[in-house]
Formats: structure tokens, C-alpha cells, sequence
């Protein structure tokens, strides 16, 4: 195996075990052996990103010169979350150029519209996706959040509900679920579902948060404080400051009562 696979593979094992520091030292290097290698770019783009470096990686994918779609959907996916959504239409457009089949692309589209307020134009995109792959779950739970935004509750509960059939183990559908059933004042349908979607996927915070409010407004103080406890340990993230001050500040009521 030459020295440069041998660091590509090295520096991938990084990325998925999330030593993104590690990552980002290997790949460096195997970067330097071999600078126009679209692998190697792929995967240190990645490393950068994980990084907090989204200009560094953007710079690495938009240099090369023939992106496949695996390259364009990690362009468009860098160039969305670095606020620059033309861009990121654009990229989805030249996957779609590439690969007409790929639902995904289409998902990726819909995301954009539903972030910039767009939501019709979002339902149009995602049911493309729908019409190339009935059973994307990615995309039935999008289409729920767009129907949400549009004022169709039941619509997007059918959907959630499609979802969950498709893929019982998708905590996301489970917790999509349970915040439109929260809305609609059930739930008590509302709490298992939270449960649920923890059950899957125990670092889901928000189904902690939702589940504290379902807890407050059914007026069990202890269990709600257990689940905001649980939603201010797996809620990290610097951009969930003004969240989680909020739920500290219910904290402190709830606990002086």
C-alpha cells in the first residue's frame, strides 16, 4: 500500500471514530504527497470542517477541477451551512446534472427553501424526492416539516407516521412525530413518542426538551426537571446558547418551588 492510501486510510478511521484533530494531522500530510487527488481532499475537507474551518474546506472542494457527486453534494452541504445558499443550489443542481436519479439532491433542495422561508417551493422538491424513492425516510421526514410550516398538521403527522413504518428505529421520525402530536395537544400519544425516539437514539436533545415540556404541562415538575437536566447535558453546541439559557432560567423556577 503506498504511504499516501495508508494515510487516507488512517486519516478516514479518524474521522469515523470523530477524532476530527487526528484526522486532520494524517490527512494533512497524505495531502501534501498527493495535492490533486479528489479523496484525499474529500476526507480533509471533512477533517476541516469538523474543525470549525468551513472556508479552508470549501477551498479545498471548489478547486477541483472535475468533481464527481460525491465531491458536489459535499460542496453543497459546506456552502449551506456556511450561509451561502445560492451556492449550495447551485451544487445540487450539477448533482442532479451528473446523477437525474439522485432523490437526495432533491431533499438537499428542499432544505434550502424550507431554511429561506420558501415552504411551497420546499413541498415541490421533496415530493421530486419522493417520486425517484418512495421509501426515503430522509426525505417523507422533511416533507413533514414543510407540511408542518404550511399549516397541514394532520398531513405531516401521516407523514411522520409513513416514516416510522418505513423505519420503526428512526428517532428522528419519532421525535418529528411527537412534536407535531405536542402541537396538536396530544400528549399523551406526544410523550411515547418522545420515549420512543430516545429509545433509538439517546442523544437526540430536543426529544428531551420536548419531553420536559409535555412532563410541565401535564403538571409532573420532577419528571419535567429530569428531562431538561437531560436535555442541558446532551445540548453542547455553542449555537444553542440562547436555548439552553432559557431552559436553565425554567430550571431554577421549577427547583425553588
Amino acid at each position: 500500500m503506498k504511504e499516501r492510501d495508508r494515510l487516507l486510510h488512517e486519516g478516514q478511521l479518524a474521522l469515523d471514530s470523530g477524532d476530527s484533530r487526528k484526522a486532520l494531522r494524517v490527512l494533512r500530510q497524505a495531502h501534501e504527497l498527493d495535492r490533486d487527488n479528489p479523496d484525499i481532499r474529500l476526507a480533509l475537507a471533512e477533517a476541516l470542517a469538523e474543525e470549525g474551518r468551513l472556508e479552508q474546506a470549501l477551498r479545498l472542494l471548489a478547486e477541483i477541477a472535475d468533481p464527481g457527486v460525491e465531491v458536489l453534494f459535499a460542496l453543497g452541504d459546506l456552502q449551506f451551512e456556511n450561509g451561502q445558499a445560492q451556492a449550495a443550489l447551485a451544487s445540487y443542481q450539477r448533482v442532479l446534472d451528473q446523477a437525474p436519479d439522485e432523490a437526495d439532491a432533491w431533499v438537499s433542495i428542499g432544505l434550502i427553501h424550507f431554511q429561506q422561508d420558501r415552504p411551497e417551493q420546499a413541498l415541490v422538491a421533496y415530493q421530486r424526492a419522493l417520486e425517484l424513492e418512495p421509501d426515503s425516510v430522509f426525505a417523507l421526514n422533511a416533507l413533514g416539516d414543510a407540511r408542518l410550516a404550511t399549516g397541514d398538521e394532520a398531513g405531516a403527522i401521516a407523514v411522520y407516521r409513513q416514516a416510522i413504518e418505513l423505519d420503526p428505529d428512526d428517532g428522528q421520525a419519532h421525535l418529528n412525530l411527537a412534536d407535531a402530536l405536542y402541537d396538536t395537544g396530544e400528549l399523551e400519544a406526544a410523550e411515547a413518542e418522545c420515549r420512543q425516539a430516545l429509545t433509538c437514539d439517546p442523544s437526540l436533545s430536543q426529544a428531551c426538551l420536548t419531553l420536559g415540556n409535555i412532563c410541565l404541562d401535564s403538571e409532573r415538575s420532577r419528571e419535567a426537571v429530569q428531562a431538561f437536566r437531560q436535555f442541558l447535558a446532551l445540548e453542547q453546541g455553542p449555537e444553542s446558547r440562547q436555548i439552553r439559557d432559557e431552559v436553565k432560567a425554567l430550571l431554577e423556577g421549577l427547583e425553588a418551588k
